[in-house]
């Protein structure tokens, strides 16, 4: 029998954070997280997201051993700005027990249904700014840097409770041997003529960000799904992300001198993270630090165009510097994505450019 426990101490929040470990030990792709941003993320009084939103930690148990969590949560500003009552799921895990995964579900949808919700969405961490998505396809190699990563027979488990694929979310793979295409090219280097396409300025970190942020905010403002980030959300995110950024790999588009487009790309950071082993301390920094001529790859983690610049090829020219300088910086890989399934435009830039979609990912609802 499978009992639903609500988190409730530290105890039940270890409990609740260490047992990917268990679900995926011995796989080889897997890239354990960092438990202390895991800790910040779960926090209501530390992490931003919980200012506009509700939410719960429950934990299945199975003779007493832990087998099974997820999260339900209530995202106050993606029904405002949606004017919807969808509810969310996220942070789901489960061995392969489909009783175990229903009494999750079942669990997740009492507490949406008692707040008022008609649907359940998910799997969100906690939403379109965060990681996200079921993985359906790519299971053959290790999830890049801000990627879900989920055994296969979770897309059973989401089937058999009656979630339904409402979107579906596409990455793509670049390598150094994929050339990019002559036209393509000479479109590009013709149009960075009269288009300015710059580096980020590390000394202007303020003022990037608030570039970036009204950029961001307006190029996604109509995705399926997305929600505006709040002015705590984009310094939480900056905060977070100085450390690891490569001015060399974040792109401002300008044009008449007023930003049009932006670009930021990562170092693959998952290649070397399986090293800690979800701890930072003591050895885990040391043994990244030794590590980190083994990254490789980079993943463009957010672009974006506003939309009075938009159809004068702004993507394609940020993706064309953007690999420039991955080449010369000695990157042999590049992740382009997760694009929505309904972005025919990004996808187009993305298949004329050579690159190959390599995984999927799923969002998942349940009407009420």
């Amino acid at each position: 029998m499978v009992k639903i426990k609500k988190v409730e101490n530290r105890r039940d929040l270890k409990k609740f954070i260490m047992l990917p470990w268990k679900i995926y030990r011995g796989d080889p792709n897997w890239v354990p997280p960092i438990i202390s941003d895991v800790k910040k993320l779960l926090d209501r009084k530390r992490h931003p997201f919980h200012k506009h939103a509700e939410v719960e930690y429950f934990l299945a148990l199975k003779d007493e051993e832990v087998v099974g969590r997820i999260a339900a949560f209530v995202n106050f500003r993606h029904n405002e700005y949606w004017n919807e009552k969808t509810g969310f799921f996220g942070f789901f895990e489960s061995i392969n027990d489909k009783e175990v995964s229903r009494a999750l579900f079942e669990k997740a949808e009492e507490y949406l249904r008692e707040k008022e919700m008609d649907r359940m969405r998910g799997p969100m961490n906690f939403s379109t700014n965060e990681t996200c998505g079921l993985l359906m396809k790519g299971f053959d190699s290790p999830p890049v840097i801000e990627y879900t990563y989920n055994p296969r027979y979770y897309l059973n488990l989401f089937e058999d409770y009656g979630l339904s694929l409402v979107r579906t979310l596409y990455a793509y793979k670049l390598t150094k041997d994929q050339p990019i295409p002559e036209k393509l090219k000479r479109v590009a280097e013709a149009r960075l003529k009269k288009i300015n396409v710059r580096k980020a300025r590390m000394k202007e970190f303020r003022k990037e960000i608030e570039r970036f942020k009204l950029i961001y905010n307006e190029a996604w403002g109509k995705n399926w799904g997305f929600v505006p980030l709040t002015d705590e959300e984009i310094e939480h995110i900056a905060k977070e992300l100085k450390p690891v950024i490569d001015p060399d790999l974040v792109f401002f588009a300008e044009i008449n001198g007023e930003p049009a487009g932006a670009s930021l790309s990562l170092p693959d950071f998952n290649q070397i993270l399986k090293y800690a082993n979800g701890r930072l301390f003591p050895f885990g920094l040391i043994k990244l630090l030794i590590h980190k001529k083994e990254i490789y790859r980079l993943r463009t983690y957010a672009m974006g165009v506003r939309e009075k610049f938009r159809l004068r090829g702004l993507e394609a020219l940020m993706i064309y510097r953007t690999i420039q300088e991955g080449l010369r910086k000695g990157y042999r890989e590049a992740d382009l994505g997760w694009i929505l399934d309904n972005n025919y435009q990004m996808n187009k830039i993305l298949l004329d450019m050579g690159a190959r979609r390599y995984k999927e990912f799923g969002i998942f609802d349940k009407e009420f």
